[in-house]
């Protein structure tokens, strides 16, 4: 890199590496055990684990008996062999859950070290920091999702791009990983954006037409190559039309059928959202974009997430599926121009994010204690009578395990913020371990109260005690995936969808069912039911009658 790096001021000692990593490791194992598949996406990601497990197909994805290609397989493979490795210790579900935060941990991981690589060598900390305390990662980056394999791809591709001036063999590999790994958790859209970051940075900045960056990419497209035709060529001999299935219907040929209608207001997801998907790394992005206006063609550490967040930013505002989620890949770029912010944020924005941060989690912290307390004592706060209304079955006990972690982490949060040392990082630290302490007040008080309300475990029990020993199919009726993924693991429960085969039974799914929905001269309702207090969605289950 030609850009001189600034020195660090505040360099790192090893104790506080050592604390800065544990508090990384809390975050990333924090909410990975201990609760049922939540609904949507946990929900049907699991139930393409569970069938993996249950049938032996690891090549062809199936949900609950039929073929599911919407996706290629990778983590749903490195979710299996975590369920199989753990299954004497853990639930299933919760073994198959590491996978998360294996590839959390990668993306950390490389977003650190290519932090380190662009901006010195005591930024990357600042980087996994910064990147653990965006809004949008809390929630995703614990669930059973595939974009966290995509995520820790994108992360490897940065890497990669961060030395490809230099050390082309290192830069090609990793990128060429980068590529592959994504391009099996989510298909196509990771070699795009290889191929439209790759083509935009020497197309827009003289330094990077250089002959060790044409290496890399050669190397890349090398590395790359497994990857991104074993798989394929397995799945077309073994089934050319689950093959067309995967990359035509549900991606090239949706792709094209929603070009062809034209983008809608929906290509304005991100840019609505971003502000807080991203906060608080956001500010700090544009802050030094701003400040580096007038040096951005010699400025190569900025080059590269500066376009990486543009051409993620177009590209999946223009695909067929739009949703919060697919946004994380763009908290990447997002999260190294921060880190660039670090060494020139003046100590007034600091101690305003800082005091920000302290005020906010700590508000939040006694709002979750309060609400907590008061659940478990039926006192007559409001906060008791929202919950109350919300859940009302739900029955609060004390788990003295819960409550002895969620106390000490909040001493230690109340330690932490107070001991950490004045300095530019002090703000992002800060910010960071609010966010892990109220994730672990979640994930602990509330855990109960969460699961409740989200698991379809005791909904699948009272249905299958229901269900008549013998009959020949059920037919399903606007049955989600989520849903027949949750029948099949708690009941064992298969649905069809072919209306030309003659079930005895038929389940309906909807959010409230007038009554009748069949007739009642040919089918007898003998079930009806949903999850917890859950009033948005209801079940019924028929059986025919003649």
């Amino acid at each position: 890199m030609y850009f001189i790096k600034p020195t660090d001021p505040y360099p790192i000692s090893p104790g506080k590496a050592v604390m800065l990593g544990l508090l990384c490791l809390v975050w990333v194992g924090t909410g990975l055990i201990g609760h049922d598949p939540w609904k949507p996406d946990e929900a049907y990601s699991f139930g393409l684990i569970y069938s993996m497990l249950q049938n032996g197909d690891w090549l062809a994805p199936t949900l609950a008996g039929e073929p599911f290609m919407d996706k290629p397989p990778l983590f749903y493979w490195t979710a299996a062999i975590f369920a199989k490795i753990f299954v004497n210790y853990l639930p299933l579900h919760d073994g198959a859950r590491l996978a998360s935060g294996f590839y959390s941990a990668l993306s950390l991981l490389f977003v650190g070290l290519a932090g380190r690589k662009l901006y010195g060598e005591n930024r990357g900390w600042a980087a996994a920091i910064i990147l653990i305390g965006c809004l949008g990662m809390l929630v995703r980056a614990h669930q059973m999702i595939t974009d966290l394999a995509l995520l820790s791809g994108c992360a490897m591709m940065l890497y990669g791009f961060a030395h490809s001036q230099e050390r082309f063999i290192r830069a090609g590999f990793w990128m060429g990983m980068g590529v592959g790994i994504g391009f099996m958790s989510k298909g196509f859209i990771a070699p795009v954006l290889f191929i439209l970051i790759a083509a935009a940075l020497p197309a827009l900045f003289q330094v990077w037409r250089q002959r060790n960056y044409l290496r890399s990419l050669s190397i890349a497209l090398f590395v790359a190559l497994p990857w991104l035709t074993i798989w394929p060529a397995m799945l077309y001999l073994d089934s050319p039309q689950l093959f067309i299935d995967w990359a035509w219907t549900h991606n090239i040929g949706h792709w094209f059928n929603y070009a062809s209608k034209g983008p809608g207001k929906e290509s304005f997801y991100y840019l609505q959202n971003l502000p807080w998907l991203a906060w608080p790394a956001w500010p700090l992005a544009a802050w030094v974009v701003w400040r580096s206006r007038q040096r951005l063609a010699q400025r190569d550490d900025l080059q590269l997430p500066l376009v990486a967040f543009g051409v993620m930013l177009l590209t999946l505002s223009f695909v067929p599926n739009i949703e919060e989620v697919f946004a994380l890949p763009m908290l990447l770029p997002i999260t190294l121009m921060a880190t660039a912010s670090l060494s020139m944020l003046k100590r007034g924005a600091a101690n305003a994010l800082d005091w920000f941060g302290l005020m906010i989690f700590a508000l939040l912290a006694i709002v979750l204690w309060w609400g907590w307390a008061g659940l478990l004592l039926d006192n007559q706060a409001k906060i008791t009578h929202l919950l109350k209304d919300d859940q009302p079955s739900f029955v609060p006990s004390l788990d003295t395990t819960s409550f002895v972690i969620a106390l000490f982490c909040t001493f230690l949060w109340l330690v932490l913020v107070w001991r950490v040392g004045r300095s530019m990082r002090r703000s992002v630290v800060n910010w960071a371990s609010g966010m892990t302490l109220i994730w672990i007040l979640a994930m602990t008080l509330w855990l109960p109260w969460l699961d409740s309300g989200k698991s379809y475990r005791n909904m699948v029990m009272a249905l299958k005690q229901d269900m008549p020993v013998k009959y020949n199919c059920i037919r399903r009726e606007n049955l989600g995936n989520g849903q027949r993924a949750m029948l099949h693991y708690f009941g064992d429960i298969y649905t069809q969808l072919d209306p030309k085969q003659r079930c005895d039974l038929r389940l309906i799914q909807g959010k409230k069912l007038s009554s009748p929905v069949l007739d009642g001269t040919k089918w007898k309702k003998i079930w009806e039911g949903s999850r917890m207090d859950d009033k948005s969605e209801q079940y019924r289950l028929y059986r025919r009658i003649k």
